[in-house]
């Protein structure tokens, strides 16, 4: 497994009982990574394919518009999961945990939710005042939460160019 000269690893693999612990801790993040990438890729498939039937349900039906929301909720959850997929991906290759993959899924998960609001906006503003209020607070929180996720991702990116963005 190809790894970068920065890791600690590289520079002094230990000996004796150290390197045997230290070898059968690796095996076992090994499995753990496996185990991991097998669950996430089954359960973006099966989330995929329900997504599929539902929106295929929808055009038969021609509920499309009203169930809009909820397929674009479940298509940006895949979109996360293949994200945790990838990370889970690196951090097998490199074994090493680089914070790009999370900050990208945080910020998968900040839209994902902006966007389900905003849709649910104009039922909320129907039901009560609170709820609305309730909604823009979380909203306002929401965007502040990508604009540092987003400088997170530019200040990591100018720091030292990614060893994701090199190669998959």
């Amino acid at each position: 497994m190809p790894t970068h000269s920065s890791h600690p690893e590289s520079q002094a693999t230990p000996t004796g009982a150290r390197g045997i612990v230290a070898r059968g801790f690796r095996v076992i993040e090994d499995v753990v990574y496996v185990g991991l990438g097998v669950l996430l890729s089954v359960s973006a498939l099966t989330l995929l394919g329900s997504t599929a039937i539902a929106f295929a349900r929808g055009v038969a039906d021609g509920s499309v518009p009203q169930d809009i929301v909820s397929l674009l909720d479940n298509l940006l959850l895949v979109l996360m999961v293949v994200e945790l997929l990838y990370t889970v991906k690196v951090s097998f290759r490199e074994h090493a945990v680089l914070p790009e993959p999370f900050l990208i899924v945080g910020l998968v998960a900040v839209v994902r939710r902006i966007l389900v609001i905003t849709a649910e906006t104009t039922e909320l503003q129907v039901k009560t005042e609170t709820m609305f209020r309730f909604a823009l607070i979380e909203l306002g929180l929401l965007t502040a939460m990508v604009v540092a996720l987003v400088a997170s991702l530019l200040m990591l990116r100018r720091r030292q160019p990614s060893a994701i963005a090199e190669g998959s």
